[in-house]
């Protein structure tokens, strides 16, 4: 288990000196995902020392300004700094479009592969899967065709009891594999010794929501149930609930019962409208429905199993 998630940008609309657009650098069981694009994000991504090189996978949620005019700046980066890797980009529909046309009419060029894979399902489907991670849309409603994501790690292998497996002198360690697959252990004299008594449970997985610009959706809950951390939108506070319904966002409060209903672990709030200046307001008004609430902030660092798994690997040295 295994997360860790830097907020480079939370902010709506308008970039400020104090305040920048949308995105995140998500690391996920040495996964490097970036998520979402906001004018400068290469500059924080710089700030915060991401490295640029890691990143092989974007995400973005809409076509919303906030949200993917830092994109083709970046792109143009990654070409200006000879980059190699093939590069994929998870969208809307015409996210492709726009990119290759402003590299076309830049006269820019590319000496790596850019992978478009255009959305544009209103079903949460699967986009990305290897054998660690695994990546699904979130499907949203805003003003135009918007998803956020789900991360999730997949469960590992069962880990190895290596008390119990030197009391069975017949298990050698070709057959740890098995062990850790599931499989029962059959000795020579045919008798079965349950995978159960033989290992322990995998590690714990860890899974992020990010619920980008949305009116409050509930029926996103089942999608979300139990996951350890959740991004949700808060342009607003309760005293504007007004004005959540023509322009298609969320309060705090909204945000943090979302939270509520789906039993996660924390969550994480941004997107406030500029016409706030006091963000802990924001706090205050979700901790009132849900209790572990985290205001977005740049450079704002969320981890999650990281520090227990580097203690438990120090103590194994040891």
């Amino acid at each position: 288990m295994s997360l860790k998630l830097t907020i480079l940008g939370c902010h709506s609309a308008t970039p400020r000196t104090f305040a920048h657009p949308t995105a995140q650098h998500l690391e996920i069981n040495n996964r490097s995902f970036l998520i979402d694009c906001g004018e400068g994000t290469q500059v924080q991504l710089r700030k915060y020392k991401v490295k640029f090189s890691k990143i092989d996978r974007i995400f973005i949620s809409h076509l919303h300004g906030d949200h993917f005019f830092g994109l083709i700046g970046l792109i143009s980066t990654f070409g200006l700094l000879n980059r190699q890797n093939d590069l994929h980009i998870y969208g809307p529909k015409g996210i492709k479009e726009i990119i290759l046309l402003q590299l076309k009419l830049s006269n820019s060029w590319l000496k790596f592969e850019l992978h478009f894979h255009e959305l544009e399902n209103k079903e949460s489907e699967v986009i990305y899967e290897d054998e660690k991670i695994i990546v699904q849309t979130i499907p949203l409603e805003h003003r135009v065709y918007t998803n956020g994501f789900l991360f999730k790690e997949k469960i590992g292998d069962r880990k190895l009891n290596m008390d119990a497996i030197q009391q069975q002198t017949e298990i050698e360690i070709c057959d740890y594999q098995n062990l850790k697959n599931g499989r029962d252990f059959v000795l020579e004299s045919g008798e079965i010794i349950n995978n159960v008594d033989l290992t322990l449970s995998p590690s714990k997985t860890s899974s992020y929501a990010y619920c980008s610009d949305t009116v409050y959706k509930p029926s996103i809950v089942p999608l979300i149930k139990n996951v350890d951390l959740l991004y949700h939108e808060s342009t607003f506070l309760d005293d504007k609930i007004e004005l959540t319904e023509y322009t298609k966002h969320s309060t705090a409060g909204q945000a943090a019962q979302i939270a509520q209903q789906a039993n996660v672990g924390q969550l994480i709030l941004g997107h406030y409208s500029s016409r706030y200046s006091d963000l802990t307001l924001f706090e205050k008004e979700a901790k009132a429905i849900f209790p572990n609430v985290t205001l977005g902030e740049e450079g704002k660092v969320i981890e999650i199993g990281i520090k227990a798994e580097k203690e438990l690997a120090i103590a194994h040295q040891n």
